[in-house]
């Protein structure tokens, strides 16, 4: 937590004392050793790489939810040195057919969303990293076997979700030779080149490859009234048949995505010159410009069958891979760091019951459902495999172009938002509060158990947090009605929270944010909100006995 003291050092490898391993140094890998750091957990990152290698901008779509965990880990430049955005259109042809600005269901601070490169985030998270002397990065450490720490799956077996007594242990190969390391636990925050290690862990990675190619060029130029939006053309005159994503970046840079030739070759297409021609056909003959990255790819749609095998938890693009429209990647790669982190956290703290960790899996899997369901269906209706689609890619585009009522039906990547636990068995259902299910486009969900607390600014306010979320980020966090008894609640709630983990009851009132989080959860006078550590809301109780179930349930009991 950010308040406790932090020791100096870190253990060593023989004895693992509460460290844990995190597998991978990319903005996954970075952000598990932050959110462990903030709980006060030491942690040892491994790398095979003998260094950072930055190339190309990568993943740049951040949304708001990921930038706060950022924020809370000390790297909140991200949010500040992006470049923000709101506002997504999409064309057919050279008619705009809808236009819709990313919701707010609070009033957060934080930007909806940022473009900023993948290199620039990670030196930022590099920084904060360096800052925190809980956090020890290893570079030429490749993690070559998993030699203990594999006990129970998914939390299902007689491990009860805590994987074992066996600590997590793994062989890796440096340039001095090979060397056993041992952890309490461990991230595998490996990434798309991660195989391996799934393999190792007996983890298998069923799905689809998108055969279509796509071409994508950061280009630094001067394109007035695209500066602050996502643009996105279906069968544009400069790409027929096709499409193209156009996204603003910082420092006048600009990314181009085309679909291409399934057999496109972009070293041919430069030395012939039609990439310049491309290129000149989206921003003008004359316009100056200058490429600064420029890359061919393929989309996957896959998903590991475990993402918990005893004491290691797969993370990021090791656990699931989407196609990039509607920025579902790193974003939820990012949420599956934060919910390991704090998992594990409350395991060593001794805070945890025995379902809390087999929890992971089953959320971040229903998670990664969610954005496989989302993406394969933007890609089906982008690229259609059968003339049947094809035939009904060409009337929706065309019906939504004469009548705009049809625009629901155009499907040109629903962006990435947080996910919600609403069937989690850590969530308490409210029989008074429906979920009606995926909200349209632009739409906020419905305030039910299991969605993302809404957030707000708090000037001035008593608590000394910032921003409302700020208040939940080390415990447990408990929202309440004027009619609700404050001392009352802390009073049973004695009973069932374990000794020294951090509990917060206050009333809404209280919050300082002028009503706006009571206002988005429609929060009623006699209601208890039970959060979590990572903002989502967990149960709506209604008196003190049934939070103190719903507290009992959200720790794994």
């Amino acid at each position: 937590m950010s308040d406790q003291p932090m020791p100096e050092g870190t253990p060593s490898d023989a004895a693992p004392g509460g460290r844990v391993l995190v597998i991978g140094a990319g903005p996954v890998g970075q952000t598990a050793a932050l959110c462990l750091a903030r709980w006060g957990i030491p942690v040892l990152v491994l790398d095979a790489r003998p260094a950072r290698d930055p190339v190309g901008s990568k993943a740049l779509c951040q949304q708001r939810d990921v930038l706060d965990v950022w924020d809370a880990c000390g790297a909140g430049a991200v949010a500040r040195e992006g470049l923000v955005w709101q506002d997504a259109r999409t064309f057919y042809r050279d008619k705009e057919l809808f236009f819709y600005r990313i919701p707010d269901p609070g009033r957060s601070s934080l930007p909806p969303f940022v473009n900023i490169s993948q290199a620039r985030t990670e030196e930022i998270l590099d920084e904060a990293i360096a800052g925190n002397p809980l956090i020890e990065v290893r570079w030429g450490h490749e993690v070559v076997a998993i030699t203990g720490g594999t006990g129970g799956t998914g939390g299902t077996g007689g491990t009860g979700g805590q994987g074992g007594d066996e600590p997590a242990r793994v062989r890796c190969r440096t340039a001095d030779g090979e060397t056993e390391i041992e952890g309490e636990y461990a991230v595998v925050a490996a990434g798309s080149r991660g195989g391996a290690l799934r393999e190792a862990l007996g983890v298998a990675f069923p799905g689809r490859t998108f055969e279509d190619s796509f071409l994508i060029c950061d280009i630094e130029a001067k394109l007035k009234g695209w500066e602050n939006e996502r643009r996105f053309y279906f069968d544009p005159e400069w790409n027929p048949g096709r499409q193209v994503l156009i996204h603003p970046c910082p420092g006048g840079i600009f990314r181009i995505d085309w679909q291409v030739d399934t057999d496109f070759d972009l070293a041919k297409e430069r030395k012939k010159g039609t990439l310049d021609k491309r290129i000149r056909k989206v921003i003008g003959r004359k316009r100056k410009y200058r490429i600064d990255w420029a890359s061919v790819y393929r989309f996957h749609a896959r998903m590991a069958d475990h993402f918990q095998v005893g004491r290691f938890f797969l993370a990021g693009d090791v656990a699931h891979l989407v196609a990039p429209f509607g920025a579902r990647g790193l974003n939820s790669g990012v949420p599956d760091a934060e919910n390991a982190a704090w998992k594990i956290a409350f395991a060593l703290k001794g805070w945890a019951g025995p379902g809390l960790l087999g929890s992971y899996e089953w959320e971040r899997q229903a998670a990664a459902r969610e954005n496989l369901a989302v993406t394969s269906a933007t890609m089906d209706f982008l690229v259609p495999q059968t003339k049947a689609a094809a035939k009904h890619r060409v009337r929706v585009l065309s019906r939504a172009r004469k009548d705009p009522g049809n625009a629901a039906l155009v499907d040109s990547g629903r962006l990435a938002e947080a996910f919600w636990y609403v069937d989690s068995p850590l969530t308490t259902a409210d029989p008074h509060r429906f979920w009606p299910g995926r909200p349209p486009r632009g739409a906020s969900p419905t305030p039910v158990p299991g969605v993302i607390l809404p957030d707000a600014d708090t000037p001035g306010a008593a608590h000394g947090a910032t921003r409302v979320r700020g208040l939940c980020r080390d415990g447990l966090l408990v929202l309440v009605g004027e009619a609700v008894d404050v001392h009352e609640v802390e009073g049973v709630l004695s009973d069932v929270v374990p000794r020294g983990m951090p509990l917060r009851v206050l009333r809404f009132g209280e919050l300082g944010d002028g009503g706006v989080v009571a206002h988005a959860l429609d929060a009623r006078a006699d209601e208890l909100w039970l959060v979590r550590p990572d903002a989502h809301t967990a149960a709506c109780a209604h008196t003190p006995e049934a939070l103190a179930v719903a507290v009992r349930r959200v720790l794994g009991h």
